[in-house]
């Protein structure tokens, strides 16, 4: 009985052993594919876009928004508003370190690991909402015209709120949220709410009223997938609709449609900036903005580059090209 158990183990570590090694050769033949499409260190990818301004500040950046003619940056325990030339217009001071900022009409929405906090744009608060129960672990927010939508890492789950701070429902994924690291963002796009389930290597859909619709996305290195155990970090909407997705690791931004078409990567690790962090991102007109440490960058689409790219002979209206 012992050596039959001794015979089963060994082949068990065996069976572990030659599983790792095809993952290992298969990860590496995966790499080759991912820098021919924009990967760490490819020498032929070319972007769309090109860096045209940078700010630095005095200390990380720990999330961003933009809205109007100003850029709203949040860093330690205060937040810093500047107009889209980079010019610093104010600063005023918050109580903690948020983790996520959404910029609306009049109210700048501040996210806390257990509260949200409102200000006006002049950096007045005017109110606070309180975490639902004890355990909240809030990571990323939205906004519609009608509601707040929040992800919690600590219940794997998305809170809808009403503009006066009252829960409307519980959001959970059909297929289970699996977050990571805190991987977990979410946005607006036409009132259809889009969130990473970075564990899962998907992005989800859901209609304004909390019903599932669909996901997308698959697990690899190569461009179109996401690699690591909790990508995409971030996601951001386009002017026109479509999603773009930040990824850590190998850090990359690429661009989806709504449907989960991937169209191209837009921006590299060595355009980013290196490292392995994932890069902040938002997106007006034809600019991208990203943060990483203390650096707030844009890039603006070059039509002569864009001509250069996957773009150049897309089968679909490709939106660098529009």
């Amino acid at each position: 009985m012992k050596k039959t158990l001794k015979i089963t183990i060994n082949l068990l570590v065996f069976v572990i052993i030659a599983g790792f090694g095809y993952y290992m050769v298969h990860s590496m033949m995966s790499d080759d594919k991912s820098l021919l499409s924009g990967g760490r260190n490819s020498e032929n990818f070319v972007s769309p876009y090109k860096k045209t301004n940078s700010v630095t500040v005095s200390s990380d950046i720990l999330c961003f928004d933009i809205s109007g003619n100003s850029i709203y940056v949040v860093q330690s325990g205060k937040v810093s508003v500047f107009d889209l030339a980079g010019k610093l217009l104010r600063d005023f001071a918050i109580h903690t370190d948020a983790r996520d900022v959404a910029v609306e009409d009049t109210t700048i929405y501040l996210l806390f690991p257990s509260n949200i906090d409102l200000y006006s744009l002049e950096g007045v608060k005017k109110d606070t909402w309180e975490a639902i129960g004890n355990r909240a672990g809030y990571c990323a927010l939205t906004t519609s015209e009608d509601y707040v939508f929040v992800t919690d890492a600590e219940n794997k789950l998305i809170y809808q709120y009403d503009k006066e701070g009252r829960l409307v429902r519980f959001i959970r994924s059909p297929h289970g949220f699996i977050i990571p690291s805190y991987a977990f963002d979410i946005i607006n796009i036409h009132d259809t709410i889009y969130c990473s389930n970075s564990g899962r290597h998907k992005v989800e859909s859901y209609t304004i009223d909390g019903e599932y619709i669909a996901s997308f996305g698959v697990a690899g290195t190569q461009a179109g997938s996401f690699a690591g155990c909790c990508n995409p970090a971030y996601l951001a909407a386009t002017p026109w609709g479509d999603i773009i997705t930040s990824e850590k690791g190998n850090p990359r931004i690429s661009c989806f449609s709504r449907d989960g078409q991937f169209r191209t990567i837009l921006l590299n690790s060595k355009l980013l900036g290196g490292g392995t962090q994932a890069y902040r991102i938002k997106m007006q007109d034809d600019k991208i903005y990203t943060t990483g440490k203390r650096t707030l960058s844009v890039f603006t689409c070059d039509p002569a580059l864009a001509a250069q790219t996957a773009c150049a002979g897309c089968p679909f209206d490709c939106p660098l090209r529009r």
